[in-house]
């Protein structure tokens, strides 16, 4: 991941944006990236609404671009949330490494249909950062909670957790439960194995903790909570079906919680965690 990358906030005029383009200032200065508010409209608008949007949000993005001393641009799209935001963070020629996005959580006929914010970033290739509120502070991610599983795909989150920690000298805390089941449980330690053999590569400060079985995204949480984690970084459900959505996938619960702590997700088979860019023990893009 080079430095200089674009990350995308999605715009939606509201709080939870706002809330979104404060870690996403937080992270850019860190990185030296520069920043797009990214709004997407109807792909009926009338050409003179939309001309209103354009000047609104170009308005807004020089308006933060002057408060930050940051390079913030605007950018208009058309089509559906669902998969404009996706289409714009895959294009190659954007060159985007990573979204933070906003969301409300998950209230009213959220609980029913699913959070939302699932579906827009179960098409991305690069990771999302979802916020319910703006950081306490633009220091440093000091703590970040790892859960570990038993799916072949949870290893691809290894890219992003080793880019946190080298850019933001964060401590990684992974958690892990030991199941019943002897097969799953010797697939959840191959994961810890694989994840701890390359912290220890790119000297990444760790830490194991071991977690009671059952109702894993709530003891994530929890953990989360007392240990005061900057942020989550979960694996999304590979190919979620409409009753993962209608049931509640387990990250929709961690991406939704009540502590309002960031999380970050990665998508099986995102381009940003293909271990081969850490193998030799140094982080290349």
């Amino acid at each position: 991941m080079e430095d200089k990358k674009k990350l995308v906030v999605p715009w939606d005029f509201t709080e939870v944006a706002e809330s979104a383009l404060a870690h996403a200032v937080k992270i850019g200065r860190q990185l030296g990236s520069d920043i797009c508010l990214l709004h997407v409209v109807d792909s009926g608008i009338k050409t003179r609404e939309e001309g209103q949007v354009k000047s609104h949000l170009k308005h807004i993005a020089d308006e933060n671009a002057a408060k930050f001393n940051m390079t913030i641009t605007p950018e208009v799209v058309k089509g559906s949330i669902f998969s404009a935001i996706a289409d714009y963070a895959n294009d190659e020629e954007k060159d985007v490494s990573l979204v933070v996005m906003g969301t409300h959580g998950m209230k009213g006929m959220q609980k029913f249909t699913g959070s939302w914010a699932l579906k827009v970033i179960v098409k991305s290739k690069v990771p999302f950062i979802v916020v319910q509120d703006p950081p306490v502070d633009q220091n440093r991610y000091h703590n970040i909670v790892f859960p570990i599983d038993f799916r072949t795909e949870d290893k691809e989150k290894m890219g992003m957790a080793i880019f946190m920690g080298k850019y933001f000298d964060s401590k990684i805390h992974i958690l892990k439960d030991t199941p019943a089941d002897k097969g799953l449980a010797a697939r959840i330690n191959k994961n810890l194995n694989f994840s701890v053999k390359f912290l220890m590569q790119n000297n990444v400060e760790y830490e194991i903790h071991e977690i009671e079985r059952g109702k894993r995204a709530q003891r994530t949480i929890d953990f989360a909570n007392k240990i005061n984690a900057d942020l989550i970084l979960i694996v999304t459900t590979k190919s979620p079906t409409f009753a993962d959505y209608m049931l509640g996938a387990s990250e929709q619960e961690i991406i939704a919680n009540s502590s309002k702590i960031p999380v970050c997700c990665v998508n099986p088979k995102a381009s940003f965690a293909s271990t081969s860019q850490f193998m030799g023990g140094g982080w290349r893009a």
